[in-house]
């Protein structure tokens, strides 16, 4: 196993700058944490699935603090029976879907992105006013989300290397439609 890196992240923003050099077994890690987050997300929406039907209305008029800052809004849509309709589908389907692609790594960045969005939409939900919150599991989560996003991780190990040099026109995926890369990674 070799231990030498070549590899470096660095970024400058607002006047700072980051860099460092990560361990040869960072790539390793980066896999090992999307499949798990991958595997979270999946069985979390095969759960729901599985006790067919899923109802998130109780979540949503019930299990939202009053010191949310989210509370009234989860309550008007709890109150829409349409709406509801589609977010008792939408969010045990877009678990699995976001979890089949992690662990594929496909679309990571695309996936990566809607789970760091529910989980966003948990933490507010859950949200009690308190600073411990900054601790609170699922915002931990969509963090983590964001990283796997952040580090390109379908590329690694994943499809999505391969989905980006696919053939259109004579051109690879990404140099001919180059805003897929915000998608794929």
């Amino acid at each position: 196993m070799s231990t030498n890196t070549f590899n470096r992240l660095e970024s400058r923003y607002g006047g700072i700058t980051l860099e460092g050099h990560p361990h040869a077994l960072s790539a390793w890690f980066v896999v090992a944490l999307r499949f798990v987050i991958g595997g979270m997300i999946l069985f979390a929406g095969i759960g729901k699935v599985s006790d067919w039907p899923f109802d998130a209305n109780g979540y949503l008029v019930h299990g939202v603090d009053a010191a949310s800052p989210v509370s009234g809004l989860y309550a008007s849509m709890a109150a829409n029976a349409a709406l509801m309709d589609v977010i008792n589908v939408a969010i045990p389907v877009t678990q699995v879907l976001i979890g089949l692609a992690l662990i594929a790594g496909a679309f990571v960045r695309l996936a990566a992105l809607g789970g760091a969005l529910q989980m966003t939409a948990f933490y507010l939900g859950g949200w009690e006013g308190d600073i411990l919150a900054l601790f609170d599991s699922t915002l931990i989560y969509a963090v983590v989300f964001l990283a796997i996003a952040a580090f390109g991780a379908g590329r690694i190990l994943g499809l999505d290397r391969y989905i980006e040099q696919l053939e259109i026109r004579g051109e690879p995926l990404v140099e001919r439609y180059p805003a897929m890369r915000y998608l794929l990674g």
